[in-house]
């Protein structure tokens, strides 16, 4: 009894003492990014591996400690932490540089360790271009599997942008863009071919053109079906989510921003234009053959140099009593000797280095209960070209209010106003009769310096359309003003019931309205060429005059005897969103992590367009209209409308749920589904209602206990994620009830006039989603404590459904119809490396590596275009042949007179019999796609103390583009030429040496009325194709931060100042592009390239 006495007290004591040894210790885990709970930090005894927790999902944790024992907090993406326990602490982690913790969907934050898609996250700060204010022109090398073009550089025109390639035939393939969970509607629509065509529509095609880049916290790209499954039916073609910047608890910050942007002009050392003395040498040739004299210039509709010579000649000046050029050998070659030694440098004329200034200024500030972010910004740019200047304002506030611990109200608006010129321009023509490719009236100045004479006198007027010309008369003149207005409001109410049940209310307004007013004064060019009628010779050849049928055998007259036009296009768009979510969120067993997610969205989109063209305005007496009953006459009699209406109505509703299961973190399993239903499709629930779904999963292998026992600190990350879904996307066309416009019958007298009802479109009920099937795996790995991370993916798309066109048997009333009836395929890889190559305390050296691959191929598709369709404008698609491809016609060298010869739709060599409306185009050249299928960005970064240096580059390989057009079967002497025709023919036998295209003489062009169609073909044919590939610097930049003790004493928090270079120059490019920028096309309208520019930027913290 006494030993058992004994054996029972020291079992107690024991037990007392093991007891008195730990403690149980509680606390929370939270980011300090956020403040919000991290859920699923593994925190450890330290030294003891298999002794410990996770936190729940409101980021709390309870564990017990041995006496003298420290813990160990950490999660994937941020900095471990070991720390001393104490009952009720805090533990804040910081993000780590190589990781980042969260997916921000748009829609909810995951759990990084639990997202199973493929994304990238982009920083802001590292991605942004400064002096460049449109945000989406950032993403440009920035992440694997996302291509940006810069079709076009003016503001407001958007970038071509591809995520993993095209998703469709006919429709847009544009990503989704969602500004803090609310989804941005353009307010008109734009297509990707039509980005880069110049017309004025593009200037309003960005959808983010009025956000403030200062504003934007971070970019999350959403790329395959796992990720971009929640969006359903609207994100085929990805999903790109801005995260704005917010207001911070504890502190209040005042910043700065100052950029100041000049941008150099283009030089005539990158093109090959010939100078004003060899282009002298060709305007001498045709004089010599005939085709310029007096005859045939003095009253041509364009002239230049030779036809300004012509009308001074016979010009009487009384006040000298001599005519205004003396009608001698002698004056004339003075006059030619002075246009030859002129080299007018166009650039310098129609280009400026004025100062870009973009100012912006942001508050932070909050305490527990509400945390606050307010910022402003203006742009301000004078105009890198003449008549293109821009000023911009932004405004944005964001508040968030902890109402309570279990309530929550975020509430954002933001607004900005853009003023804009740009030159007027019209719609570019496509004459499928001829193969001409044309712009009415173009000024574009880009387009003016490469293609105009650098003989003429920048401050003559020359002709041009039978009216008097000069360029800078016409710019101030002829331009066009946008005033732009977008708004956006939200508010989201979210509310914890339980700890562990999350329910969200978001409602969001957005407005958008645009006026775009062309005003065409009565001085301009386009004005006058309405009235040009100086003699019999113009009257009876300018097609701008009016020839009344009512009075045969009258002369043509004009319909604008004074005054000028004003054409204004006004845009509306409103669209409300609301959607409604709850969340689950728990943690069972410390093992057992599980996520749900569900909810109801609907949205309503309305936009309305409308024009008007008021004739006879007359600027100069204060707006006074003034018109000719004949303009009206004319428009009825031609079936032309003086304005137009339309509305369009667009209401989605959507049904989603999303689950995701985790043990321990190592293993994941996700499943999503949504059902959405648009009024835009067939009226069947097959039709107009799709379900959309994605199942992924993926293994944390360093979650594992053998993996850091294994590889130590050679492999410290590792996760292989798969996943298979269906997404879609809304199509191109909304026939699906029958269309039904009003139209006026063309009759020949206007006293015949009467309405009418046409079918635009048959009815095709069955019109559905296109849908794009996506198996994605892919791989992430850290090297050396994450200090060299690799992401790694692999993808296969299978796009059906899509858009097609479809021959029926005629019983519906058409032979052809766009129905579902197309299908693509496409995959791809996609590798990002990044890596910290230095780290000491001084001085760090980190490099980027992006490098992305994809090809498309059209597996079905009835092609029904016409031969024109196919080798103009930006490619067009066939059926087994990349999404946009590139066809020419087989060139077949010059004839023996050095007229260009190519293959017909005959199957026969010849220069022009050519039917360009031809459907038979099985005989075209396959050049190859015209977007690259190689994409991606070499990246390094170097600091040393204060001083940083950063190195992009980016590069694109793959696709092909078409030289700009320069051969024509006649020429003006306002026309420039490229040095190509110092190779042109010129004698018989030199179609054995030279592929360039004779000038024809007078005799050719009167023996062949067809000439054109031959030069036409030529310019589109295999003889003027290049490779699209580039390596481009596009960022160099230069950045000090200043010391803390010159902070101190300015009372400063922060201050730096940068000098960054972009779109410096071209590494590497074909030289058949001679200057040509292979992303850019050069279309004249509204449309330049992006200019290589030097940016200063000033920013001061508060």
């Amino acid at each position: 009894m006494k030993e058992k006495l004994t054996m029972m007290l020291l079992t107690l004591f024991l037990v007392c003492g093991t007891a008195l040894a730990q403690s149980q210790v509680s606390g929370t885990v939270v980011s300090a990014e956020d403040n919000q709970p991290i859920i699923g930090a593994s925190v450890l005894v330290q030294g003891k591996q298999h002794s410990g927790t996770v936190t729940d999902v409101d980021g709390k944790f309870t564990i017990s400690v041995p006496s003298g024992k420290k813990i160990t907090i950490s999660y994937i993406g941020m900095e471990s932490q070991t720390v001393t326990p104490k009952n009720g602490m805090t533990v804040t982690l910081r993000s780590s540089a190589e990781l980042q913790e969260v997916v921000v969907t748009g829609m909810q934050k995951t759990d990084r360790r639990l997202f199973t898609g493929s994304t990238t996250k982009v920083d802001a700060d590292k991605a942004k271009l400064d002096g460049v204010a449109d945000i989406s022109r950032s993403l440009e090398g920035r992440a694997a599997g996302v291509s940006v073009q810069n079709v076009s550089g003016t503001f407001g025109t958007a970038p071509k942008i591809r995520v993993r390639g095209a998703t469709s035939i006919y429709g847009s393939s544009r990503p989704l863009w969602v500004v803090d969970g609310v989804i941005m509607e353009d307010v008109t629509d734009v297509d990707a071919d039509q980005l880069s065509s110049g017309d004025a529509e593009t200037l309003i095609s960005s959808a983010i053109a009025g956000l403030n880049a200062d504003d934007i916290e971070s970019f999350q790209i959403l790329k395959d079906g796992s990720a971009t499954s929640i969006y359903g039916a609207r994100a085929m073609s990805g999903v790109i989510v801005v995260t704005t910047k917010k207001g911070k608890s504890g502190q209040t910050r005042i910043n700065y921003t100052g950029e100041f942007t000049m941008r150099l002009k283009p030089s005539y050392s990158n093109f090959n234009i010939m100078n004003s003395q060899e282009q002298m040498g060709i305007y001498k040739e045709l004089e010599a053959n005939g085709l310029i004299s007096f005859g045939r210039t003095y009253r041509a509709s364009s002239s230049g140099v030779y036809g300004k010579m012509y009308q001074l000649m016979n010009t009487y000046d009384p006040a000298t009593g001599s005519f205004k050029l003396a009608q001698t050998e002698e004056a004339k070659n003075a006059y030619l000797r002075e246009a030859e030694m002129r080299n007018t440098n166009w650039f310098d004329e129609l280009f400026s280095n004025a100062i870009q200034q973009n100012h912006s200024i942001s508050m932070s500030t909050g305490t527990d209960k509400a945390q606050y972010y307010t910022s402003f910004s203006i742009m301000d740019d004078p105009g890198w070209s003449e008549q293109s200047k821009v000023r911009r304002y932004t405004a944005s506030i964001n508040a968030m209010y902890n109402v309570n611990k279990k309530v929550t109200l975020n509430m954002i608006a933001n607004a900005s106003y853009r003023n804009q010129r740009a030159p007027g321009t019209t719609s570019q023509n496509v004459d499928a009769v001829t193969g001409n490719v044309s712009r009415d009236f173009d000024i574009n100045p880009y387009s003016y310096a490469i293609n105009t004479s650098r003989a003429l006198d920048p401050n003559e007027f020359y002709t041009r359309n039978y009216a008097p010309f000069n360029i800078h008369n016409e710019l101030s003149n002829n331009f066009m003003n946008l005033d732009v207005v977008d708004m956006k409001y939200q508010a989201e109410l979210k509310y914890k019931p339980i700890t562990k049940v999350e329910l969200a209310v978001l409602g969001a307004y957005k407005y958008s309205t645009t006026t775009q007013a062309n005003e065409i004064h009565e001085n301009s060019n386009m004005a006058q060429s309405f009235r040009a009628m100086d003699d019999a010779t113009i009257r009876d050849n300018n097609p701008w005059l009016y020839t009344d049928p009512d009075q045969p055998n009258t002369k043509p007259v004009s319909v604008l005897p004074i005054g000028g036009f004003y054409r204004e296009t006004k845009y509306k768009m409103s669209s409300w969103d609301f959607r409604a979510t709850a969340q689950y969120n728990d943690v069972f067993n410390e093992d057992h992590i599980v996520n749900f997610y569900g909810g109801m969205e609907i949205n309503d989109t309305q936009r309305n367009r409308s024009y008007f063209n008021g004739v006879g305005m007359q600027y100069d007496m204060g707006y006074l209209g003034s018109y000719d009953y004949l303009f009206f006459k004319q428009s009825a009699e031609q079936n032309a409308m003086y304005y137009s209406l339309s509305n369009s109505y667009g209401r989605e509703v959507s049904f989603f749920a999303n689950a995701t299961y985790s043990w321990k973190g190592r293993y994941v399993i996700n499943g999503t589904t949504r059902y959405e239903g648009s009024n835009r499709l067939g009226k069947s629930r097959s039709a107009r209602w799709l379900p959309t779904w994605n199942i992924s999963g993926a293994w944390n292998a360093h979650e594992e206990p053998w993996f850091q026992k294994t590889f130590k600190t050679a492999l410290t990350h590792a996760t292989l994620k798969a996943s298979y879904s269906l997404t879609g996307d809304k199509p191109a066309v909304t026939n699906s009830q029958a269309i039904i416009q009003a139209f006026n019958p063309w009759r020949p007298f206007a006293s015949d006039k009467e309405s009418g009802l046409s079918v635009y479109n048959f009815a095709n009920p069955d019109l559905t989603y296109e849908k794009k099937h996506e198996l994605n795996i892919g791989v992430d790995l850290g090297f050396l404590n994450n200090r060299l991370n690799v992401q790694f993916d692999w993808y296969r798309r299978n796009n059906y459904d899509l858009i097609g066109m479809r021959t029926t048997n005629g019983t519906k009333g058409t032979i052809n119809e766009y129905a579902n009836v197309a299908s693509m395929r496409s995959h791809g890889e996609e590798l990002s490396i990044s890596s910290k190559n230095i780290v000491t305390k001084d001085f760090k050296w980190s490099t980027d590596f992006i490098f992305s691959h994809v090809k498309t191929k059209i597996t079905e598709l009835d092609n029904r275009s016409r031969l024109i369709d196919m080798v103009t404008g930006t490619g067009f698609a066939k059926e087994g042949y990349a999404y946009r491809s590139l066809f020419s016609f087989d060139f077949k060298g010059l004839n023996a007179n050095g007229i260009p010869q190519v293959v017909n739709e005959k199957g026969e060599v010849v220069t022009s019999d050519i039917y360009f409306q031809s459907r038979d185009i099985d005989y075209l050249v396959y050049e190859g796609p015209t977007d690259p299928t190689i994409t991606g960005s070499l990246g390094n970064t170097f600091s040393y103390k204060n001083w940083h240096l950063n190195i992009f580059a980016t590069y694109a390989f793959g696709n092909v583009v078409r030289l700009d057009p320069a051969f024509y079967a006649s020429y003006s002497d306002l026309d420039a030429m490229p040095k190509e025709f110092k190779n042109r023919w010129t004698i018989s036998g030199d179609e054995n040496k030279t592929t360039i295209p004779a000038i024809p003489d007078l005799r050719q062009l009167q023996a062949d009325s067809k000439l054109s169609y031959a030069f036409n073909a030529y310019n589109r044919s295999t003889d003027r194709v290049a490779k699209g590939d580039f390596i481009r610097m596009k960022e160099i930049s230069v950045a000090y931060d200043f010391p803390q003790s010159w902070l101190n004493a300015l009372r400063l928090k922060s201050a730096s100042i940068k000098l960054q270079g972009t779109n410096l120059f071209l590494i590497y490019s074909d030289k058949k592009l001679n200057g040509q920028d292979p992303e850019f096309f050069n279309t004249g309208g509204v449309a330049v390239p992006m200019a290589r520019q030097f940016t200063c930027t000033l920013r001061v913290g508060l």
